[in-house]
């Protein structure tokens, strides 16, 4: 069986880059505990930020809402905007 070995601290997300660009990933764990596909429930999609003006009566209207369901307003903004692509797909069934 192979000796996995220690690793080292890193100082900062560079150190520990530059030592796994050098190094062999499988000496430092056991890759027959590997867990293959996991389940990553936490793992939140990447966003990016766009701009979209509305008129003020909306954003008003969007604000009340929002604090009716205790939800910031633009995360309401997010969740009316999935549900009505889901719905315009045809995937809410």
């Amino acid at each position: 069986m192979k000796q996995i070995k220690k690793l080292p601290k890193f100082k900062n997300e560079d150190e520990e880059r530059d030592f796994f660009a050098r190094h062999d990933l499988t000496d430092y764990f056991d890759m027959s505990q590997a867990i293959i596909n996991p389940v990553l429930q936490n793992l939140k999609p990447s966003t990016r930020t766009v701009s979209i003006r509305l008129p003020e009566s909306l954003i008003a209207a969007l604000k009340t809402l929002a604090n009716k369901r205790d939800v910031p307003y633009q995360s309401l903004v997010k969740i009316i905007l999935s549900e009505k692509v889901k719905q315009e797909l045809g995937l809410n069934q």
